[in-house]
């Protein structure tokens, strides 16, 4: 069995698997000798996006969530915990990995575990600015934290080994241009578009208020991009087939987008989308003012995402209870107001890091003691 290998675990939702696969991505550049395999969830979406991708191996082991649930559930997820440990350990004995890279999930702490149990050094990246639970308890036994922002060194434990490197982009939206997005989604050049989206499960208090505002945003010249989430998207093209014919043609509806997301990114003059990590990476790289609604119920992440890309002057922040009351007239402040919109977009573009997966890459194959090929 090769020794030249790493294990890379996220799972459950896009925050923590899309940082991942764009360090995958760095790390086949880079070092395409290194065998990659990932350790995901049982039910996450990893299981439908990682295949898609040559990975060495591909790997579920069960987890569960010990904060923020009953007493029933916590005995319930300690098990599986116990469990998806034993799985680790039994892979990094299996497959001897060089190191562990690990981002957000349920299923990242059995895999943290089971490999710090072998002696398996572990770099920990964090999508967003302050750390969930799990991974402040994962980081004391990590190697290195990278993190997108200094700011969130202030998390850790005064010993903790932390780096800021910014936020790590896929190479499909590195690539994207406003020219090619245009045409891939048939938009109309002297109109301005309206980016709306809720992550990779979908948002459907944003899905309901862009319903209710979607008639005046229309009849004003601007046309819409959304993508709904799967859950809501039956509802979603029904209300879009109540629309009349022109309605139709400015109204761009799609359930979900993963390869071409950065062509929507690219296309957007303006977006209304929830806080999560990749608002850090995606909106500053494309220069994108926005309006944030942080999902308001969990803890605070999102809000302190949020508030950051607010205090450098490249979003609004609405929260959720305010989105009915709110939205449209804050649309069409910033649509009627191209000074103000050019000033949000020069600051995004300033809060940009570029190359953060090549960083990330960089630190983990020396973390691993690993050397590029070639």
């Amino acid at each position: 069995m090769s020794s030249e290998t790493l294990f890379i675990s996220a799972g459950g939702t896009g925050g923590g698997i899309y940082p991942a696969l764009s360090v995958a991505e760095a790390l086949r550049e880079r070092a395409p000798h290194v065998n990659l395999h990932f350790i995901g969830s049982t039910t996450g979406i990893e299981n439908e996006l990682v295949p898609r991708q040559s990975w060495a191996g591909f790997h579920s082991v069960p987890s569960g969530a010990l904060h923020g649930v009953g007493r029933v559930k916590q005995l319930s997820s300690l098990v599986k915990i116990v469990r998806g440990t034993w799985r680790a350990w039994r892979l990094a004995v299996k497959h001897r990995p060089r190191a562990l890279f690990l981002t957000g999930g349920w299923a990242t702490f059995p895999a943290a575990l089971g490999c710090w149990l072998r002696g398996v050094p572990i770099v920990v990246y964090v999508p967003d600015i302050e750390p969930a639970l799990g991974v402040q308890v994962i980081s004391r036994f990590a190697r290195l934290v990278l993190t997108p922002v200094p700011e969130s060194a202030g998390y850790f434990a005064r010993n903790t080994c932390v780096e800021a490197v910014g936020y790590p982009l896929r190479r499909a939206l590195l690539s994207a241009d406003r020219e090619t997005a245009q045409a891939h989604f048939g938009l109309d050049q002297q109109r301005r578009t309206l980016l709306v989206f809720g992550g990779s499960l979908g948002a459907r208090s944003l899905n309901t208020a862009l319903a209710a505002i979607l008639p005046d945003v229309l009849a004003e010249g601007v046309q819409v991009l959304h993508i709904s989430g799967k859950a809501d998207w039956q509802a979603v093209q029904a209300r879009r087939a109540a629309l009349d014919a022109t309605a139709q043609r400015h109204y761009h509806a799609f359930p979900y987008l993963h390869e071409t997301m950065g062509l929507a990114l690219a296309a957007a003059d303006l977006v209304i989308c929830r806080a999560g990590a990749s608002v850090l990476g995606e909106l500053t790289h494309f220069g994108l003012p926005s309006i944030l609604v942080p999902y308001p119920h969990a803890w605070r992440y999102q809000k302190v995402n949020a508030d950051w890309l607010v205090a450098r002057g490249a979003a609004l922040r609405l929260d959720d209870e305010r989105l009915a009351s709110d939205l449209l007239p804050t649309v069409r402040a910033l649509l009627n107001d191209s000074e103000r919109l050019r000033a949000m977009r020069e600051a995004a573009r300033h809060a940009a890091v570029p190359n953060a997966a090549e960083r990330i890459a960089e630190r983990l194959l020396d973390v691993a003691k690993l050397g590029k090929s070639g």
